[in-house]
């Protein structure tokens, strides 16, 4: 089964926590300390893989996770990074951020990588808080937040020519006579229900070619196997629309012609502008003077085409068009089209919450209540049998302003302030 879309959750490693410990040491406080930092947490890395070629694994596995840094050892020993977790996806795969559907990246090439959640900092060990006052601190600092959320990977296949054309016309034909590729063939429609892709060998170059499932009127709006496989066409560089000269199936190619071309145009402009070859295939069943070939081929010749006479099966004509090709995508390596225009995801404020530093006071029935990003992270770091360490915390939220809130809403001494879930007295000479 061919898969080109998938959601899935990552999540980065926690760093690890600093570590409290003391040395021995005579006249030296508690022998001084001497606890370590925590290690770094894992990133989350997405990274294209030439040999990778759907979406598939990710229906089976969906949730993601690095691994968390070591917390932080005695003797000033830092805990080990976390190691990074690295997702091979297809080259193509555009990963997208879920919540606020911006392109995280695209990754086009054989080895692009980007780190979609970055692991947490790891806190630091009881070492870094001595001074001339704190002589022997009996805390240490919680390790940094992991990172998590959901991404959306969206497989855009990278092929130099696609064929186009309706069901059933001789796409998996032309390109299984054309490279060494093995589509299923059967004489009925959607044979093809996923793109299949082969290199063309022409004179003293290659390219890939990949052959799209049918396209049916009303594609554009999901019809059929419809937006599915047209964006797959996107990257293509040149276009080989084939269709059914003999019209063995009551069709009119004139008309399948026009319809197939307005899809291209209702799905993407851009895509419609593409340098595009025409294959009438199947000329095996008719003559070259046939009354409405001769229609078909001075009507698209009109349009500004090539037409090409071909019948897959017996390999007629299909060098000429392969050389034909070739050389298009010659003409288009000397006019590269502009780069997909995405609204990037922007990694300069990704984790960087403006309210980060913020602490907010707010009453709850009797109860005074402290709240804040940076203030949890203090929060799990303090030791609450340590005088110190309770001192360390009460300092940072008079210093951030909470406290001279809360006395502008009210608050008296005897009465209860609650930062998370640890509950005390205030006292003014606290």
């Amino acid at each position: 089964m061919f898969v080109d879309r998938a959601k899935i959750y990552i999540k980065s490693g926690k760093g690890g926590n600093g570590c409290v410990s003391f040395r021995r040491e005579p006249f030296v406080p508690e022998g001084g300390p001497d606890g370590g930092d925590g290690g770094k947490g894992g990133d989350v890395v997405f990274q294209a893989d030439r040999n990778l070629r759907t979406l598939m694994d990710f229906r089976y596995k969906r949730k993601y996770e690095a691994e968390n840094g070591q917390d932080g050892m005695k003797k000033k020993r830092f805990g080990k990074n976390g190691e990074d977790l690295v997702i091979k996806v297809p080259m193509g795969t555009v990963v997208i951020d879920e919540e606020t559907g911006l392109v995280m990246k695209d990754l086009t090439e054989d080895g692009d990588s980007f780190v979609a959640a970055k692991g947490g900092k790891g806190g630091k060990g009881n070492t870094n808080f001595k001074n001339s006052v704190r002589q022997a601190p009996n805390f240490a600092e919680a390790g940094g937040f992991a990172k998590e959320r959901s991404v959306i990977l969206e497989m855009k296949m990278i092929a130099d020519v696609g064929l186009v054309g309706f069901p059933n016309v001789g796409k998996s034909s032309l390109l299984a006579t054309a490279t060494s590729a093995q589509p299923k063939i059967e004489n009925y429609h959607f044979t093809t229900i996923a793109p299949n892709l082969g290199v063309v060998q022409i004179f003293d170059t290659s390219f890939v070619m990949a052959d799209i499932a049918g396209i049916i009127e009303g594609a554009h709006k999901g019809l059929g196997l419809g937006l599915k496989f047209l964006k797959h066409i996107e990257r293509t560089k040149v276009l080989i629309h084939v269709v059914d000269a003999s019209g063995s199936e009551g069709r009119d190619p004139i008309d399948d012609f026009e319809k197939i071309n307005n899809e291209l145009h209702q799905y993407s402009e851009r895509v419609s502008e593409k340098p595009m070859l025409v294959a009438a295939n199947k000329m095996d069943m008719i003559e070259e003077d046939d009354p409405q070939y001769i229609k078909f081929k001075d009507y698209v010749e009109g349009k500004g085409y090539r037409v090409f006479p071909i019948s897959a099966p017996i390999n007629l004509g299909v060098h000429e068009l392969m050389a034909a090709a070739a050389e298009e995508l010659q003409k288009a390596a000397q006019n590269p089209e502009p780069e997909d225009e995405y609204e990037y995801f922007d990694f300069e404020v990704d984790g960087k919450e403006p309210d980060f530093k913020e602490v907010y006071a707010s009453k709850e029935g009797d109860v005074y209540v402290i709240t804040g990003k940076q203030l949890k992270k203090i929060f799990d770091s303090t030791n609450f049998n340590d005088m110190g360490s309770l001192r360390y915390l009460y300092k940072y939220i008079e210093k951030k302003g909470a406290i001279e809130k809360l006395l502008e809403m009210g608050l008296e001494e005897g009465d209860t302030i609650r930062i998370f879930d640890y509950e005390f007295e205030y006292w003014d000479e606290y």
